[in-house]
Parts: structure tokens; sequence; C-alpha cells
């Protein structure tokens, strides 16, 4: 098929199960001012006695009484995989859950600045894992130091300096690295810094934070490294699980009195195969009219030349069919998929918008680098795959 990425650059031929069934690959909408990530630290902060934060989720009703709260997110653990994952970490089965929604895209950088902004991505504007900015450079929010400023590029208050300024004692535990990036600063700038190089580290990290009232949150990586590099279900995957379980075992059983422990994700993930994946840096006819690209393998935001947004949305209707929807920067607004977009913020998403469906992938060979075409395991879409995630609780 036109496009696709060769075979002998995938790294196996032999993806392993992520055992996904078939209403996975249903489409989630974020649930925005219901149950999703932007909710959390709100209704947090209220259980916490922040004034003005409203407690969209009721947990003020399960954690009365409580004056401290741990909340961990680990990256990659999606509602889908859980049943996966509790086969190595058996307490994912045992504490009680319930589901929330991930922004969208439904990917790390998205979710970790809706998570800590309590806002929908529209209003807080980290809006992919890649944009492009004014000057017509790329922004890897993984990578971002301080070009653009964290502070303008994401101008609103984080929930962690509401919580502080209310007299709340905020904490965030993470890999030492992470301390003072672009990415740490939009999302979580107000808590104090706790470096947590690995899971006991940050288990360690958070319980300490929590002798003493207040709010402190954390942050772990491992099990969707895994996920992309060798896939969901793979041996070094099944490996994190089992680790994830035993770092929440560690701090739920760690608790002290008036504490309580809530573990989400940023997303879920889905392995995908050779014939899913297409790649439009060795398809002209992908590549026509294009100048910049950016988002990820599962939301792609092109950016076209003048006038040829029809003609990019054309072709590339015609070959990725029922694989994608390609649609224009104003009907994915109008969609509701970001909640309102300020006119500062509508620029960075691309002149056309590229939502893959199913399995498939739209990789960006001569864009950026090749290892992003050469994953297993990818997310960002709205599968119910990707963009539920859980929400455990432990008192």
């Amino acid at each position: 098929m036109t496009g696709q990425l060769p075979t002998d650059q995938l790294p196996t031929d032999q993806l392993p199960t992520d055992q996904l069934p078939p209403e996975a690959f249903a489409t989630v909408p974020p649930a925005y001012g219901r149950a999703s990530l932007a909710d959390l630290m709100p209704s947090v902060s209220a259980v916490l006695g922040v004034p003005g934060a409203p407690d969209v989720l009721g947990l003020g009703a399960e954690l009365g009484g409580v004056d401290r709260v741990a909340v961990l997110l680990v990256d990659g653990l999606g509602t889908y995989q859980i049943p996966l994952a509790a086969a190595h970490a058996p307490i994912l089965r045992e504490l009680p859950t319930r589901s929330l929604t991930a922004g969208f895209p439904s990917t790390t950088p998205v979710s970790l600045v809706t998570l800590g902004t309590g806002a929908m991505p529209g209003a807080h504007g980290v809006l992919g894992f890649t944009l492009r900015k004014p000057d017509g450079g790329i922004l890897n929010h993984i990578k971002w130091a301080d070009d653009p400023d964290p502070a303008q590029w994401q101008p609103l208050p984080t929930r962690f300096e509401t919580a502080a300024a209310a007299g709340v004692a905020v904490t965030q535990v993470t890999r030492p690295e992470f301390e003072g990036s672009g990415l740490t600063v939009a999302a979580n700038r107000g808590a104090a810094f706790a470096g947590g190089a690995d899971p006991l580290s940050l288990s360690a990290g958070m319980l300490e934070a929590l002798s003493r009232p207040g709010l402190v949150y954390g942050y772990h990586p491992d099990l969707d490294h895994h996920g992309h590099a060798a896939g969901v279900g793979s041996p070094p995957w099944q490996e994190a699980a089992a680790a994830v379980g035993e770092l929440v075992t560690r701090l739920a059983e760690g608790l002290p009195a008036g504490a309580a422990l809530l573990v989400t994700a940023d997303h879920g993930q889905l392995n995908v195969p050779a014939e899913g994946r297409f790649d439009l840096g060795t398809d002209p006819v992908l590549a026509a009219g294009i100048v910049a690209v950016a988002g990820e393998p599962r939301v792609r935001y092109l950016y076209v030349e003048d006038g040829a947004g029809e003609d990019v949305i054309a072709a590339w209707r015609g070959v990725l069919g029922d694989a994608a929807w390609v649609l224009t920067r104003e009907e994915a607004i109008e969609g509701g998929w970001y909640g309102p977009v300020p006119a500062s913020h509508r620029d960075r998403i691309g002149d056309v918008v590229v939502i893959c469906r199913g399995r498939a992938v739209i990789v960006a060979s001569g864009w950026e680098p090749p290892a992003v075409g050469q994953l297993v395991g990818y997310h960002g879409s709205v599968t119910a795959a990707e963009m539920t995630v859980p929400l455990l609780i432990v008192r």
C-alpha cells in the first residue's frame, strides 16, 4: 500500500499481544468537566480545603477526613492495560477503580499539563507531543528547556500553585533530571521538587512528603517506555508492570493515618503492526504541499503551503481511507477535542489534523528521528485503549 513503512525498518515482525478487545477501538471523547484528568487535581484540592476548588469527581465522599493526598501518575497505564498488568501486579485488580479520560491528544505532555493545571488542553496550550513555534521551529515538549519560556507558552496557574497559595504543602517527586525542565515548569510549578531516580526512591520520597499534611505528586515513566520500545505485553513490559505493582504496594502499605493514595495515568497504549504504518516522508502524494510536520504518529499536525489545504486533505483521505480522520484545524476545534481554544493557541495546531483509527500510525521519516517510526507501541489518538485511564483509590 502506498506510503507504508518497509517491514525491514520495524523492530520485529512478531508483535507481542496487547490483548485489546474490539471495544477498545471505539471512539471516546474527552469527558471534560465530568470525569477527565482536568478534573482530578481540582477535586483533590477541594478535599484538601483549597478555596474555590470544585470537587467535580466527588472525591470528598470517599476521602472525608483526609488531610494529605498522594497522586501517582504511572505513564502508559491505561484502563485497558490494567487486566494485562494485573497478572504481574495483583494489587492493581484489588483496589477500588473508576475510569477517567485523558485530554486530546492522549499523549504525555498534554496529559501532564492537563493534570497539573486542571484545565483543558485548548486553555493551557500544550496541544501535542511536538508543535510548531511561531518562528517555524518544532518544539518537542519532552526535550523542552526554556525556549519558549514555559510561563508564557503555558500561561495558566497550576493547581500546585493555587494549593500552595492556600497554605497547602505541595511536593512533586520525579526523576532528578526533570527538575527545571520546560515541561516540569509548565505542568508542576508551585510544587517543591524532590528527586526519585527509581521506584524505590520514588516511593520513599512520596511517603516522606506524606509525613505532614499536604499534596504530593509522583511520576513513574517506565511502563510507557517499555511499551513503546518492546510493545505492550512484551517481557520488558511485564517486568515494568511488576515494578509498578511493587511501587503501588509500598505506597499503599506505607500510608500514614489521614492519608490517601490516588493512582492514575496519562494515556493507554496499543501495538501497531507493519501493515498499519504509513510514511509521509517516502510517499510523494502525502508529502505534497507540506511545509512542517508535528504532533506524533497517532495524531499528525500538518502545516501546509498557502492555498494547499484542500488538496492536502483530499490526497490524505485518498491514501488513508478508513485508517484515519483527516480534518481541518477548525473542524478539530469545533469537534470539542481540545475544549475552547483561544486565538493565541490556535496556530499551534496544524492546518490539517490527522487522527489515526484502529492500529494505524503516520510516521515522518526525514521530518523526525527514525526511531519514532520504529517503535512497537503508540498512543495519542481517540480510541478507548488510549483515552481511558484508571483512578485507583487507597485510604
